[in-house]
């Protein structure tokens, strides 16, 4: 296969694309690097994982000078803008926490970013520099843990389709990122401080209208009121600071209703929930679940998994967990996990 390909790196400046390039390049394949053009004039001014922009294209074209490939800027503001900026807003106000990481993965880095550049131009695969690895068995591609698990991104990858990681490749996920580090280094591409926030220092406050953040009050299970809150787009599950209220023992909030406007705060025993309901299930290493199924669920990012067992449901996943897990939070998502691969995952709709 090497230097009979052509691959399209969707590069962002930060040591991970680089290296994914630097690596397919090394290996004979003609390399080309796309830019997604994702900031938006409209948005207030943020510094954010999607702008603005000026700084990184300029980055990435002296990193594209450096490795000698071609660069093509795809503007996708208007995509990401509805898909991620829309979806991720309707959610808050509808007193759920998403990932929007998971969606801007499948819906545009993996989708429209593709589908857009191969308007203009000619490449067979498509990669970036996820920490993750793919492997095909039985005819079907399977996602895997990362060889450096402790950058393991295999959790924001879970929704992508068969289809799409049939023609997708990660060379950064056989890899440890100090050794990518160096690897970049060794063409004189100086490191840059890189962020994993969707908003730099979380203020997602600055994405909603003043009228779209009501204030409210804040009760207790039994509706004693205790406090008012800022707005709900300002509070997640198992959240504790921020919320004004003295008390003898720690407060955290355990539910968010949209409907009453209000936030219900309580102890963390009253945080833990025996499982949870999940939907938007995309199964990738089996076509679907029949009968209960034994594995290791992540409920977030930083969660340490746990084991459970899967039961199938109409249209969703029911979890149920060996022991009970804290903080389970509409609107992020359950990923289940068979040793280093991907099970699947979903969105969760419930906690149990």
């Amino acid at each position: 296969m090497k230097g009979k390909y052509k691959v399209a790196v969707a590069m962002s400046g930060g040591v991970d694309s680089t290296a994914a390039a630097i690596i397919l390049k090394e290996k004979g394949y003609e390399v080309i690097g796309l830019f997604m053009k994702l900031y938006d004039r409209s948005f207030p001014s943020v510094r954010a994982c999607f702008g603005p922009d000026e700084e990184r294209i300029e980055r990435v074209e002296r990193i594209c000078r450096i490795l000698k490939i071609p660069l093509y800027v795809i503007d996708l503001s208007d995509k990401f803008k509805k898909y991620v900026i829309e979806y991720f807003r309707k959610e808050y106000l509808s007193g759920r926490t998403p990932n929007p990481c998971i969606r801007c993965n499948s819906k545009v880095k993996f989708g429209f970013l593709v589908e857009e550049a191969k308007k203009r131009l000619e490449f067979e695969i498509f990669s970036t520099g996820h920490h993750v690895r793919v492997e095909k068995k039985k005819g079907r591609y399977l996602l895997k843990k990362a060889h450096d698990t402790s950058k393991d991104q295999s959790y924001f990858l879970y929704a992508l389709s068969q289809d799409q990681l049939s023609f997708s490749v990660f060379p950064a996920g056989d890899y440890l990122k100090e050794d990518l580090r160096k690897l970049v280094a060794s063409y004189g591409i100086e490191p840059i401080k890189e962020s994993q926030d969707f908003i730099s220092g979380k203020s997602y406050s600055i994405l909603f209208k003043k009228e779209e953040m009501k204030e409210g009050i804040i009760v207790d299970k039994g509706g004693r009121v205790l406090g008012r809150h800022r707005g709900i787009v300002n509070y997640t599950i198992g959240q504790r600071r921020g919320l004004g209220i003295s008390s003898s023992r720690p407060l955290y909030v355990i539910d968010i209703d949209p409907e009453k406007n209000r936030i219900v705060v309580g102890h963390k025993e009253e945080l833990f929930s025996k499982g949870l309901i999940a939907k938007k299930v995309n199964l990738v290493s089996i076509p679907e679940i029949r009968k209960p199924i034994r594995a290791m669920v992540k409920i977030r990012q930083q969660h340490k998994e746990a084991p459970a067992t899967l039961y199938p449901e109409k249209d969703a996943v029911k979890v149920i967990f060996d022991k009970p897990q804290m903080a389970v939070t509409p609107g992020q998502s359950a990923v289940f996990y068979d040793g280093d691969m991907v099970i699947g995952g979903g969105v969760i709709e419930s906690k149990i």
